[in-house]
């Protein structure tokens, strides 16, 4: 048997990042069987969804590297196979039509809370003929669900649950307007797809057991079925945008990058043994569903950034550059070749500290600034009193140096020991001409950076 697992989508709004953990096991589980992991567009609610929907889900999983082996499936482009299969299942006498009409089915409602019960259907029109029916009314099919015994489901992350088929209604498969129902639409398409394994998250296990009831009454073998359990706030309750980000896309904003979403996505709710850090092809060797855990998990944004600065501490620094790059560009602070160049240079001193791409394109802004630089309140105390004095004299002592960090440091400290200052006394008001800032990497990496030219311009806008 060929694994083939799938992700399927409602383009209803942004792909929430419990939804990208979904594709990502589905990805891990595929890949670890050397199956496939496929992608379906479930866009049956017409209403809600939208292109722009669509689009913004794709793009989440390209970012993050979770983009199917196949073509997307839409859901809407296959409603005549899921009507076809409703009449296969009316014609073998499985399925019924029901002519309620929408006042009847309000009634039958109400009378059923009044009297404590569930308001499900009361299969009134199971066994009628339907030369009974009323002129005009458009049928629905329902499904005959069993009405004995128990419907059984081996879940590989919940174990073995069961329901009563008392508990389950004849649920309606196809509307009266020919369309499918997204119960029905969805057995048929996952059999049709050859979809395995359906891995998705827990607050599905009550549809699984009325999705039984098609695979049963067409006997289609059911896929193997996990669920798994969602992903919280802090807090405990149901994660949404007071707890912080929550749209994958979000989170490349906010600076993290997608190998490090991955892998806390991963971890939250998976683990193998004190593995933290996991790579995508370490992930891949060691995925298996039997160690998700059966409880919710909960996000915490602070051990995501905590993993995001490891990635980028490994990360390739050209990579970084152009991710920076783009940060900035993206706050209209953008680079010319020679600006480029500069950003490049300081990564290395930006990758050891930086937990998100955020924090180290704030860190090199400065080296696409215009001349004159304009100060912060902190800096420009600096530049005040002999500040600007001592800073004529540092311009014309490094005027005379070689320009690379290991000579420019030299000349710093042989500039500090002539003025019988501290080194961080003469680097603070250089930081603050050079940057506009009291914090930056290291001066001797910033001098480097912008260049002999643009940094001796630099310090004399300042010295003024």
């Amino acid at each position: 048997m060929t694994v083939r697992t799938r992700f399927a989508p409602s383009p209803t709004g942004y792909l929430h990042i419990g939804g990208a953990r979904t594709a990502l096991f589905n990805l891990l589980f595929a890949r670890h069987h050397g199956g496939q992991y496929l992608l379906r567009i479930e866009d049956t609610d017409r209403a809600r969804s939208t292109p722009e929907a669509v689009e913004q889900i794709l793009e989440s999983l390209r970012w993050l590297d979770l983009s199917p082996d196949e073509a997307p499936v839409f859901q809407t482009s296959r409603e005549s196979r899921h009507a076809e299969v409703a009449r296969e299942l009316l014609a073998k006498g499985a399925a019924y039509l029901a002519y309620d009409t929408a006042e009847e089915l309000v009634a039958m409602r109400e009378r059923a809370t009044a009297e404590g019960r569930p308001p499900r259907y009361d299969g009134r029109w199971r066994d009628r003929d339907p030369s009974e029916a009323p002129a005009g009314i458009a049928p629905v099919i329902r499904i005959k669900a069993p009405r004995e015994g128990e419907t059984v489901v081996r879940d590989l992350v919940q174990g073995e649950v069961r329901v009563g088929n008392a508990e389950l209604d004849d649920m309606i498969i196809l509307r009266s307007d020919g369309t499918p129902t997204y119960l029905h639409a969805v057995v048929v398409d996952d059999h049709d797809m050859g979809i395995t394994h359906v891995i998705r998250g827990d607050d599905h296990l009550t549809n699984t057991f009325r999705q039984c009831m098609v695979y049963d009454a067409m006997g289609w073998t059911r896929p193997e079925f996990a669920h798994v359990p969602l992903i919280h706030g802090a807090d405990g309750a149901k994660l949404s945008k007071r707890h912080g980000a929550v749209g994958a896309l979000e989170f490349r904003d906010q600076g993290f990058l997608p190998e490090a979403v991955c892998n806390y996505l991963l971890r939250l709710g998976w683990g193998h043994g004190d593995e933290e850090f996991v790579p995508r092809d370490r992930a891949i060797e060691l995925f298996e569903l039997k160690d998700v855990g059966r409880a919710a998990s909960r996000m915490d944004y602070a051990k995501l950034s905590h993993l995001n600065g490891q990635y980028i501490r490994a990360a390739d620094a050209s990579r970084l550059a152009t991710e920076v790059l783009r940060v900035l560009a993206a706050k209209d602070v953008r680079a010319d070749a020679t600006g480029e160049a500069r950003v490049a240079a300081l990564i290395p001193d930006l990758q050891p500290r930086a937990r998100t791409l955020i924090e180290m394109a704030e860190g090199a802004r400065f080296a696409l600034l215009p001349r004159p630089i304009k100060p912060d309140a902190k800096a420009a105390a600096l530049l005040e009193g002999d500040g600007r004095a001592m800073l004529g004299r540092l311009a014309a002592a490094l005027g005379e140096a070689a320009w690379d960090r290991m000579a420019l440091d030299a000349a710093l400290r042989a500039f500090a020991e002539a003025e019988g200052r501290k080194l961080g006394a003469v680097a603070q008001p250089l930081r603050a001409a050079l940057t506009g800032s009291t914090q930056s990497p290291p001066i001797d990496a910033v001098l480097a950076a912008l260049g002999r030219e643009e940094s001796l311009g630099r310090i004399a806008d300042a010295v003024g």
